[in-house]
């Protein structure tokens, strides 16, 4: 594979250096140490392949980190700052500008997440064009979620209207697989909710937000949202040592978002929003109609390099089977394409960095020492930092890939004859994201449904593991996640039920009345948001 890779004077990569930071609306230059950011397409010089350094971003410190955080505290200001005291339909109209600004950049984004994280073109289009989609889907559900709230609620001689409020500062940090899309998911409610916000980029996936920060920085109040770049120790920890962080909003490992919330010293008062890992599962059965079933599979297991929280990272496929699904499955995975995210029909792009890529080395070796085997002709060829898929088969308990995530394109495969060994395995798995199944024979699969819908929170019938429709909620059990989202609960997730309440008697039906009609209040209001 290393022909695939352009040489050095052929290309026009983006450069991105970066010394830009928001802070209480304005953008300061950082003059300190910076992050060098390489790229994962890799360039020929002269026979040697080597990453493309492309920008870099700043190495923030504690000091910076603490001044957003102040700035967003003051921003909020108890609740009295004018970003939470706004109507709703001012929120949204600031949301709004902050996206018509945000389409006016949409090919320099898109170019960036190509050469900053691998994804292809096509990808990369699509992630952006899905976060405009759920930005506006946001704005249709925060107007309907407000028409519901704009009447009063009588009760047992009380009334009372109940909206929703914010709930303070938020730390929003996202992932490197979709660093635009998935940050976009709680940074959008948690700011059209009435939240300030701190944001740190994610490591791979910095880059990307470089062209936004004028965007933020015009279409918000001073202090509304802050960026922090640097690392975690350096900046967050700090920030949440303070206990002036009122929401965590993190999407990574579980093991990262345990040690950011124990540096919290008031657990109780903070809320997590936490999207995790999960090991999610297909269940092939014998009467599964195997074409369109290699095709969920390869497309679920592989899709972005396996580089999804919602991936297939674990196929059990039935021993009446197997044969026939690993000729095709493995004839699928071969015959994907490899090569740079811009060539045209392209599967297989380069990983993040070369100790990702030696990740999957190292969970294909321990594979083989344990007794399974690389089944597919390419599996494992590597050059630079592309890594073709490996097929491995037959996984077992006492290989690091039958636990570890791989979150990349390493694909075990499991033989089974008990239906029961699949089902122990969601059971004892310390994840509970997803699961797919796949079968024709109704009564097998509703038996396998009622159990299993009380192990993972989305069973897939016949499809591969995803997040979308954004309007389908989106969470899992166990180390999977913490809270739900999707466009209507991520809303009420950054937010939560307040009221206004007083008894019908005949001087609080007339104040009430006069706050109304008047427009006295943002709050007390019954205005109708078309």
């Amino acid at each position: 594979m290393k022909n695939l890779f352009p040489e050095d004077k052929n290309l026009t990569p983006v450069e991105v250096n970066q010394s830009e930071y928001l802070i209480n609306g304005e953008l300061r230059t950082w003059k300190g140490d910076t992050h060098p950011v390489l790229s994962p397409i890799c360039t020929n010089i002269d026979g040697e392949i080597k990453q493309k350094q492309i920008g870099y971003y700043p190495l923030l410190t504690k000091e910076e980190a603490l001044n957003a955080l102040e700035s967003a505290v003051n921003a909020y200001d108890h609740g009295r700052g004018e970003w939470p005291l706004m109507s709703v339909s001012e929120r949204i109209g600031h949301i709004k500008m902050f996206l018509n600004k945000m389409r006016e950049k949409r090919d320099e984004v898109i170019k960036i997440l190509m050469w900053e994280i691998g994804k292809s073109l096509n990808d990369s289009a699509k992630e952006f064009d899905r976060t405009v989609d759920y930005i506006l889907d946001t704005i249709e559900a925060l107007k309907n979620l407000d028409r519901v709230s704009s009447r009063f609620t009588i009760e047992n001689g009380i009334a009372a209207q109940i909206r929703r409020s914010p709930l303070g500062v938020t730390l929003c940090m996202g992932p490197y697989n979709y660093p635009l899309n998935e940050t976009f998911t709680t940074l959008i409610p948690a700011l059209i909710m009435g939240n300030t916000v701190v944001f740190k980029p994610a490591k791979f996936g910095a880059l990307l937000h470089r062209p936004l920060l004028e965007a933020f920085r015009d279409s918000f109040p001073k202090g509304v949202i802050n960026t922090i770049y640097g690392r975690g120790r350096e900046v967050v920890t700090p920030i949440m040592e303070s206990g002036k962080i009122n929401v965590l909003a993190f999407i990574g490992t579980s093991t990262a978002a345990n040690n950011i919330k124990k540096s919290h010293p008031y657990p109780n008062r903070l809320r997590s929003v936490l999207g995790l890992e999960a090991k999610n599962a297909a269940i092939v059965l014998p009467d599964s109609d195997i074409e369109s079933t290699v095709k969920e599979c390869v497309a679920g297991s592989l899709s972005y390099n396996g580089q999804r929280c919602t991936a297939l990272k674990m196929l059990f496929v039935h021993t009446d089977i197997i044969d026939t699904f690993i000729e095709k499955f493995t004839a699928q995975v071969d015959n994907l394409k490899a090569g740079m995210p811009w060539d045209e029909s392209v599967n297989i792009t380069p990983l993040p960095d070369m100790n990702t890529l030696e990740y999957m080395q190292d969970l294909v070796m321990d594979a083989n020492e344990k007794g399974a085997s690389v089944i597919n002709r390419r599996g494992a060829e590597t050059a630079g930092t592309l890594f073709f898929p490996a097929v491995i088969y037959p996984a077992k308990p006492d290989m690091r890939i039958y636990n570890e995530e791989q979150f990349g394109p390493v694909v075990p495969i499991i033989p089974f004859t008990n239906i029961d060994d699949p089902i122990e395995y969601i059971i004892n798995s310390e994840y509970g994201q997803q699961v797919s199944l796949f079968g024709n024979d109704p009564d097998n699969l509703a038996h396998l449904i009622d159990p299993l819908v009380n192990q993972v929170c989305r069973v897939n019938i016949n499809s591969q593991c995803q997040r979308g429709p954004d309007t389908f909620p989106f969470t899992g059990r166990k180390n999977s996640a913490e809270g739900t989202l999707s466009v209507s609960d991520a809303l009420r997730v950054f937010s939560i039920r307040t009221l206004v309440a007083g008894k019908t008697t005949e001087q609080n039906k007339s104040i009430l009345t006069d706050i109304t009609k008047e427009n006295r209040s943002k709050f007390l209001s019954t205005d109708f948001i078309f």
